[in-house]
């Protein structure tokens, strides 16, 4: 189903393009500047041990509400959902600075959450809904740009602003941006009215709530959870299965019968999954791999992630000449080559030698993400008709984030079962390796064994991931051959 909308004009789009851009830079910057400042953040307000709580209810709010509010986007209008979420937001923001200890702290990140979940896919479909089928790709790349440069300003950022000013500018830096967003968008986004009534789906929107929370809480907290772990997955698939029941019955769902019934959508949605999991390969145990097998440093760790977020923008840039120039399924499909390929060639780190295979493969899943990722959001924005690219949009959005938690789940899992076949005897070897005195002290043959025993480990771990990222490949093939920008701006002529 193609969009066969007439794209009049829209004056200020490079205003409402620039909104749109520091909204998503204040929501993609919240993890990484708040993450840096965590530590002296729990030496001001104590409760170590509630450390990742302050992590997973933001991302669990933030998840819920992802295509909760994509569908309300699309019943009652971009903007004023978009204003709504983003003042929740920067409510929670402002409150969170004024946190006296960490359960406050956490109270409002929830808040903070429930409003991050409208910004980043809204903001998106705004793009979408004032852009053309043939431009959107190019548009993408900017976007992109503006995850890469958060990434590396965001550490930056929050070291500074933890050393030199009060750690609550954390949080308060996000304000001003904010603002601005939601005065050029209020001020240049035109509002398309709503002439009917809409019901929300609110049994669907339990439902899910419901799914996407147990399912969460046992991918993420599963070591503290334990053998609890069981209920609350059987609990995930119960609600799934109730959810879906009533979506097929409900006179407006959650989530239209058109998302399904569309190869397009259906295929950036198992790109989506499939690209979040496999990016923790990199994400979470290279930098794991260079300070405990290598002995590295943190800056070594960073530099060679950051790798990643500079060839994720500059790979999403050129995937818009490459959308154009053949199709869909060529782009995505040279985007998981690079994945697979990236992922295989972190199986060549060792525990001496340097990190230029750690930095190659990092490069490359960078540019393998920005090419998949633009592809699949780009194809499903086309593909879906104005009335549902709201949702559409949220759903890829949706998708790459619980793919991140199950790629954490997996890969985690796969780390610590080799652990404990190959070290039985030690308790958390990773933690002995990573304390630089610990290491220092032990004799260098008992040194030698661990460390060839965890990079051993770390391998699986990376082999998992390229094997992973094949379901990119297989989301990749189920896009029409020699489907393009163009195709649908012709259909749309002829319309």
């Amino acid at each position: 189903m193609t969009d066969n909308v007439s794209y009049a004009p829209v004056p200020h789009r490079p205003l409402i393009l620039t909104a749109c851009m520091l909204a998503m830079f204040m929501s993609a910057v919240e993890a990484t500047i708040v993450a840096t400042a965590m530590p002296t953040i729990i030496g001001d307000l104590g409760g170590f041990s509630l450390l990742g709580w302050v992590f997973s209810v933001y991302l669990l709010a933030q998840a819920i509400t992802i295509p909760i509010y994509g569908r309300l986007a699309d019943l009652y209008g971009r903007k004023r959902i978009f204003f709504f979420g983003a003042t929740l937001f920067l409510l929670g923001s402002i409150l969170c600075g004024f946190s006296h200890n960490m359960y406050w702290l956490i109270g409002f990140r929830l808040l903070q959450g429930l409003g991050a979940g409208a910004i980043m896919p809204i903001a998106t479909t705004i793009i979408g809904d004032i852009y053309s089928s043939t431009e959107r790709p190019k548009v993408m790349g900017y976007i992109s740009s503006v995850w890469g440069f958060s990434a590396i300003i965001g550490p930056l950022l929050g070291a500074f602003i933890v050393q030199h000013l009060p750690w609550a500018l954390v949080f308060w830096v996000n304000l001003p941006i904010g603002l601005l967003a939601m005065l050029f968008l209020g001020r240049y986004l035109p509002a398309h009215q709503k002439v009917c009534k809409h019901v929300l789906d609110l049994a669907g929107t339990a439902w899910l709530t419901i799914f996407v929370a147990a399912l969460l809480l046992a991918l993420l907290q599963a070591e503290i959870f334990g053998i609890w772990v069981i209920p609350l997955l059987t609990l995930a698939l119960i609600s799934l299965i109730l959810l879906v029941r009533q979506e097929r019955r409900a006179p407006e769902p959650l989530f239209p019968l058109a998302l399904w019934q569309n190869r397009v959508i259906v295929a950036g949605n198992i790109g989506g999954i499939a690209i979040g999991a496999a990016m923790m390969g990199i994400s979470a145990f290279v930098p794991t791999f260079i300070q405990a097998v290598k002995g590295g440093t943190p800056l070594e760790a960073g530099t060679t992630l950051a790798l990643m977020s500079i060839g994720w923008p500059l790979a999403s840039t050129l995937s818009s000449r490459l959308m154009l120039l053949t199709s869909y399924r060529t782009t995505a499909l040279f985007g998981a080559l690079l994945l697979v390929v990236g992922g295989l060639i972190l199986l060549l780190l060792q525990s001496s030698g340097g990190l230029l295979w750690g930095r190659v493969a990092a490069f490359m899943v960078g540019a393998g993400m920005g090419l998949c990722n633009t592809t699949f959001l780009v194809s499903v924005q086309n593909a879906a008709h104005f009335s549902i690219r709201g949702i559409a949009t949220a759903c890829t959005v949706f998708t790459r984030m619980v793919g991140s938690a199950i790629g954490t789940a997996i890969l985690g899992a796969t780390l610590n079962i080799n652990l404990q076949m190959r070290l039985p005897q030690i308790d958390d070897p990773l933690q002995l390796l990573m304390d630089p005195a610990v290491r220092k002290a032990m004799p260098t043959n008992i040194l030698t064994d661990i460390t060839e025993q965890v990079a051993v480990s770390l391998h699986w771990v990376f082999l998992i991931s390229a094997l992973i990222s094949l379901f990119a490949l297989a989301a990749a093939m189920l896009i029409p051959a020699r489907h393009r920008p163009q195709n649908e701006d012709e259909e749309a002529e002829k319309a």
